[in-house]
């Protein structure tokens, strides 16, 4: 009779373990974004249809996995972000944010992806505190940060003569970590900020803003903003003669959508760090005709490509693991093996969660030297990964002293 029973238990054991696994598998994924103010072109439907060829690429689809995309505008309001991720956690049974470009923005959704044990993948917002005093378990932050910019362009400017510094910075979470990661650079280099000016997002007359930098006679007037911000205060440069009068522009955080916005006339010369360039290689070209299809011939900027790269690797991640609900095991998941990009290269995930891949010093191209629409760039240099990013001994994550 007992043997009886525990051969009843084995087959139920056994068919339950077969239905489990012959389950269809869901996965939510949720892009959160600007799509439709200063930060759109950087992101916004863009990153949607990056995550939507990624999953493409994952061939889960074809495994009889179920995934989802969602996608709305946070409007570049912190409150609506975090609004919006809850909801997508608590009712949407969404498993991982992505982009979500806008500092202030993310580091809200942060607290929540952690609070509701899910992941984000952030490849949208900038400031290096998402691995720093509000790192996470649950966030990885994927493709760049203020501290990666400051160092790359902001260094190469020093050492080639930039020695005095004014700011124009955007009056939020992201703008002030890309102005004090900048200029700690700066004066580690020797030089000396010597004024600064607060903008807030969205502005469209920079003309206070840029006569406070002409007075003060600084060499370099460093753009600590990005997107429409960008171009708009680089336009507005150039009508003011800043450059003609002896100063230069130090554009801390450039897309190429703003350089397609600007046209090489205005942007030549100016000086960048990314971490991707759409026409490195056969990989990168192959995935930016991809997406220029779906995109009116645009080509993918960082935070797309970013995207596509966060995606891809997440959902090869939990494809492996037996609990893909539990948002912490599938971010230390990721972090346990070095990642082989098609668009990043090799990397890895440190472990306060910033994914680290080398990095690029980009010259714009002269009108002349362009060939082809979006043929914008000219490398420079390469700076090596180990080298790119913040120095896991100098982060200030909590993760790391517990």
């Amino acid at each position: 009779m007992k043997s009886r029973i525990l051969m009843g238990l084995a087959i139920l054991l056994a068919a339950t373990t077969a239905a489990s696994a012959q389950a269809p598998k869901t996965v939510k994924i949720g892009v959160l974004n600007d799509q439709s103010g200063a930060y759109a072109d950087m992101g916004g439907v863009g990153s949607v249809v990056a995550a939507q060829l990624a999953i493409e690429d994952s061939g889960l689809k074809q495994k009889g996995w179920t995934i989802d995309v969602v996608s709305a505008d946070h409007q570049n309001k912190a409150d609506i972000a975090a609004n919006v991720a809850r909801g997508w956690f608590d009712v949407d049974g969404v498993d991982m944010i992505t982009d979500v470009t806008n500092s202030a923005a993310a580091l809200a959704v942060n607290q929540i992806t952690r609070d509701k044990n899910k992941v984000m993948l952030a490849s949208g917002p900038a400031t290096s505190d998402l691995t720093g005093k509000a790192c996470s378990p649950n966030t990885v932050h994927w493709t760049s940060d203020t501290w990666a910019f400051a160092h790359g362009t902001g260094q190469a400017i020093v050492k080639t003569g930039g020695d005095t510094w004014f700011f124009l910075t955007a009056d939020y979470a992201f703008g002030q970590a890309l102005e004090r990661d900048t200029a700690d650079v700066v004066e580690k280099n020797g030089g000396k900020v010597v004024g600064r000016v607060r903008v807030p997002l969205g502005t469209s007359d920079f003309s206070s803003f840029l006569v406070q930098a002409q007075g003060s006679k600084a060499k370099i007037v460093g753009l600590a903003n990005s997107g429409a911000d960008t171009t708009n205060s680089i336009k507005q440069a150039a009508e003011f003669g800043i450059v003609a009068g002896g100063q230069n522009l130090a554009g801390l955080l450039i897309y190429i959508s703003d350089v397609h916005s600007m046209g090489l006339p205005v942007a030549q010369g100016l000086i960048l760090t990314s971490p991707f360039y759409w026409d490195m290689n056969d990989k990168t070209r192959t995935f930016a005709q991809r997406f220029a299809e779906k995109m009116r011939g645009a080509k993918p900027t960082m935070v797309q490509a970013g995207v596509y790269s966060a995606t891809l690797n997440y959902l090869k991640t939990v494809a492996e693991l037996a609990d893909a609900k539990d948002g912490r095991k599938v971010v230390d998941a990721m972090k346990a093996k070095p990642i082989k990009d098609p668009l990043f290269g090799e990397g890895r995930i440190r472990a306060d969660g910033r994914k680290i891949h080398d990095m690029y010093l980009f010259e714009v191209k002269k009108p002349a030297e362009s060939k082809a629409p979006w043929d914008y760039y000219k490398l420079r240099a390469t700076i090596p990964a180990e080298e790119a990013f913040r120095p896991l001994s100098q982060s200030e994550c909590a993760l790391l002293k517990s």
